[in-house]
């Protein structure tokens, strides 16, 4: 039996209008001649001003609420970065850039996922996506690692764990890298469950099948590893066949997707087939999972540097979030199997 928030129960698409989180600082966080920069914004919404915005309400990122943020970075860390950029920017590793704007932008890229679920879990949103940067699901508590500062979805989180009322949140990270950073933040806790779809081996090298959490968190993290060159099939199985069900099981009360698009085909940084619309087929099962539990769903910008593949599949996934549709089915294959093995003994998940 599937227990329904009394919070979400009547919650239905339609009921409020969706809402795209945007702020002009996302621009400022200049990182130069790097995957990760700023054209990928203004790429996202040309495509999004030539659907009409596709019925999305547009609303400005605030900046993140200081005691929000520490709920997750120790303000030690939090300093650090504003120090960088004081100083007008520089590496904290090879891969991971600052200058003069990020700390700003990072501010909202965190702020403004955290006022997209406050508008979720109030009803003044019928599903959201943020379109901020930079990315955040590698950033573990007191280190920025894989072009990410501050870990938006994971502050987020824990703001509607923290300070909304919610009991269980949901994150599913299908962005092609292990969100490390999401991962370990939530690892001991029954509060958050958190199932990742990722290429291994590949950046970070985290993530295994093994990787399931620990104490109270045992089994609440679900690590769904898939090899070079998967495709649609795999990813959609593994959507349809072990997130659904396990995420009807849990019946979250807010429902995250941690929404890299560097699965695709065409990304540079990657080797997975994913095509634009597997995207969106992948978002209609997560809103198909989210009318059932009756929780609000919402995506927040993780990855994707093919800027043609990346604005494409940002409005196919934020299309398929506020209409719905149906979502369509795949045969489990071998990696769904493993998987679904693996998670056996904390979820029922059937292969029939």
């Amino acid at each position: 039996m599937v227990l329904r928030s009394p919070r979400f129960s009547d919650y239905r698409i339609g009921m409020a209008e969706p809402l795209y989180v945007r702020h002009a600082s996302s621009l400022e966080h200049d990182t130069g001649l790097h995957p990760e920069g700023p054209g990928r914004i203004p790429a996202i919404e040309r495509e999004l001003e030539a659907r009409d915005w596709l019925g999305y309400r547009r609303v400005e990122a605030p900046a993140v609420d200081m005691d929000v943020l520490t709920g997750v970075h120790p303000q030690a860390y939090v300093d650090s970065v504003r120090s960088m950029s004081e100083r007008g920017g520089g590496a904290f590793d090879a891969d991971t850039l600052a200058s003069a704007g990020s700390y700003d932008a990072a501010l909202h890229a965190a702020g403004g996922a955290c006022s997209l679920v406050e508008a979720l879990l109030d009803g003044r949103a019928a599903a959201g996506f943020c379109g901020l940067r930079p990315p955040g699901h590698h950033a573990e508590p007191a280190t920025a690692m894989g072009f990410c500062l501050f870990n938006n979805v994971a502050v987020a989180a824990r703001h509607a764990l923290d300070s909304l009322d919610a009991n269980r949140v949901f994150i599913l990270d299908w962005d092609v890298h292990h969100g490390n950073g999401t991962n370990d933040i939530f690892h001991a806790t029954d509060a958050v469950l958190f199932a990742s779809i990722h290429q291994s081996p590949l950046y970070p090298g985290s993530g295994s099948l093994a990787d399931s959490g620990s104490g109270a968190g045992q089994g609440y993290t679900i690590n769904m590893p898939v090899p070079p060159g998967s495709g649609e099939g795999v990813w959609l199985a593994l959507v349809e066949h072990v997130v659904a069900p396990v995420g009807r099981a849990y019946a979250p009360e807010l429902i995250l997707v941690s929404a890299g698009f560097d699965a695709h085909r065409a990304d540079p940084l990657a080797d997975c087939r994913l095509e634009t619309e597997s995207f969106a087929a992948m978002a209609r099962h997560v809103r198909a999972l989210a009318d059932e539990v009756g929780a609000p769903v919402g995506a927040v910008l993780e990855g994707g540097y093919d800027l043609d593949a990346l604005s494409g599949s940002v409005a196919a996934t934020m299309k398929a979030l506020s209409e719905g549709g149906e979502p369509g089915s795949v045969k489990p294959d071998a990696t769904t199997r493993s998987v679904a093995a693996a998670v056996g003994a904390r979820w029922d998940v059937s292969m029939a």
